[in-house]
């Protein structure tokens, strides 16, 4: 009851802080994963807190399916 009290007291201005943070977290792992060979959809999944710590290991030590230009 009380997590639906505290979404409905959000206002616009902190669904655009919101919003700003999600696109600064999201744009550059879509480009990342995108450039890597991955799905870029996985990016969607660093807004998850915590699991944005995964992705960086997973990135850092897994195989990459890089394309030559």
């Amino acid at each position: 009851m009380h997590t639906i009290a505290f979404i409905n007291n959000i206002g616009a201005e902190e669904w655009m802080i919101f919003s700003l943070a999600a696109f600064i977290i999201v744009v550059p792992f879509w480009q990342i994963f995108r450039r890597i060979g991955w799905p870029p959809a996985l990016s969607l999944a660093a807004l998850i807190p915590g699991v944005v710590i995964i992705l960086l290991f997973a990135v850092a030590f897994g195989r990459w399916q890089v394309r030559d230009r």
